[in-house]
């Protein structure tokens, strides 16, 4: 192939494709509320969840957060998303399990969490619900999962819901419209690199 033919034959190639994404474009006529569900070992669930949460106050729309697990420790995220009148912010959990160590307190906390999420599934008001670290509170059973399902599953019309937390359960993922899994390559804590404002804080 020749110099002179690699433009003609890439605007082709652009052509086909452009065909096959206005087409299923073109068949995506549903429009309704979606859950989206971050999950798997690597960095950036709870920033890609916190990220929509940008993007929905970008379209002037109300978003409730509610933060399992996590707690013991100020974030960039809650001091940036509690300068919004249109976020409600709830920090619910008391650290980490391998911090809290107390079982009966951790299930006591996640079913506050719990109360305050199921609040938002059911106020038609809340555009976009994010339930940080979620995932955690459903491995260790802290939450019965059939309450999460039916929760989501009468929620709103157009309420989207996101998800974060590894370990995401099967009856989750099946229940969800969107599944991202974030695979770590690395990470510079396995080089002694503490976590860093703005990174990980």
């Amino acid at each position: 192939m020749t110099d002179s033919n690699k433009p003609e034959r890439h605007k082709k190639r652009m052509e086909r494709h452009k065909e096959v994404v206005d087409s299923k474009i073109a068949q995506a006529t549903t429009e309704r509320g979606v859950v989206v569900v971050h999950t798997g070992n690597g960095k950036g669930k709870s920033t890609a969840g916190f990220g929509m949460a940008a993007r929905a106050l970008g379209h002037g729309m109300q978003v409730g957060i509610v933060q399992f697990i996590k707690g013991s420790f100020s974030t960039g995220e809650e001091a940036f998303f509690r300068r919004f009148p249109e976020v409600s912010y709830h920090v619910m959990g008391q650290g980490y399990t391998w911090d809290t160590q107390d079982l009966e307190k951790d299930i006591a906390t996640a079913a506050k969490g719990w109360a305050q999420a199921k609040a938002f599934l059911e106020d038609e008001k809340v555009d976009l619900v994010v339930l940080d670290e979620l995932n955690i509170a459903l491995k260790y059973n802290y939450i019965a999962m059939q309450d999460i399902l039916d929760a989501l599953a009468n929620r709103p019309a157009m309420q989207h819901v996101v998800i974060t937390g590894r370990g995401a359960r099967d009856e989750l993922i099946a229940a969800a419209d969107t599944v991202s899994e974030h695979k770590e390559i690395k990470h510079a804590f396995h080089a002694g690199v503490i976590a860093q404002k703005g990174v990980e804080l």
